[in-house]
């Protein structure tokens, strides 16, 4: 695994200023990685390195192939070379690569996958073939989870992630998800130049460790809430998804339907619900 950020000589330009000058900037590290179960390629993504066992945990669950921690026999991160050889059951092994390879408990099978091709680090659901296939049931029943949240707590959540995004500070080019309890506590950070990856890591690190469902919590994501955010927060039991930026028309529907509620525009000290605005008080 190579780090969470690049060297690279630019050319910094200002239109009214000196002369141009040449200089080191630092870019945030984007490279692919494969995910194998029991040694059968199943997706790529691109993603910035760190936190990969987490992120392949997170896409397990995004697919419905697992549900808890116990679904999963281990977790490898390796090289090509590396891969398919040497003993690695019961847990996790191996954290230098860019492939997981993914054993599941004996007897799970997982759902045919029809993703079998690069994902890119700003979609995670591009090669779904229908809106039927982009649904996923969720194993929680979000409608049950009674947490009230208040505004002010929510509106000072984007400055606490924006505390937590340390490569963000260095290069300007990550988005981020956190994660919060409700008296808005941080839970988990973690970035990623994809969205989605930085969800996934944040809910397989909660998978991992046991704490789904995660009822009561607030998922902060920086830029806009898509479907297949606001799919991943449904299936990690999450009751609140907050975003900086606009969701989608597809994102509000489902977040209705599946009791989520669903915050966009959290900024400046105010936001706009589009579903559930029940758990929201002042």
């Amino acid at each position: 695994m190579t780090g969470r950020t690049a060297r690279r000589r630019v050319v910094r330009i200002a239109v009214s200023g000196p002369a141009p000058e040449a200089r080191a900037d630092l870019l945030a590290t984007e490279e692919p990685l494969g995910i194998r179960i029991g040694g059968q390629a199943v997706s790529m993504t691109m993603r910035t390195p760190g936190d990969d066992i987490d992120l392949t945990a997170g896409f397990l669950l995004s697919e419905g192939i697992v549900t808890a921690a116990a679904d999963i026999a281990s977790i490898r991160i390796c090289s090509g070379e590396q891969c398919g050889h040497g003993d690695h059951e019961g847990g996790v092994a191996g954290d230098v690569g860019n492939i997981a390879d993914v054993t599941l408990r004996p007897g799970l099978q997982a759902r045919a996958l029809r993703r079998n091709f690069l994902t890119t680090s700003a979609c995670g659901v591009c090669g779904k073939a229908s809106i039927e296939e982009l649904r996923v049931a969720g194993a929680y029943d979000l409608c049950s989870d009674q947490v009230r949240i208040t505004a002010a707590m929510l509106a000072g959540l984007p400055d606490a992630l924006r505390a937590a995004q340390r490569v963000f500070e260095r290069t300007g080019g990550l988005h981020a998800a956190g994660l919060f309890d409700s008296g808005g506590g941080l839970l988990a950070a973690r970035e990623d130049v994809g969205r989605h990856n930085a969800v996934d890591k944040v809910t397989g690190w909660a998978l991992r460790d046991g704490r789904l469902p995660l009822s009561g919590c607030v998922l902060l994501v920086s830029g806009r809430a898509s479907f297949e955010l606001v799919q991943k927060a449904v299936l990690a039991g999450v009751p609140v998804l907050a975003a900086v930026s606009a969701p989608s028309s597809l994102a509000a529907e489902l977040a209705a339907e599946a009791g989520l509620t669903l915050v966009g525009f959290l900024r400046g000290g105010s936001m706009n619900v589009y579903a559930g605005a029940e758990r929201i008080t002042s």
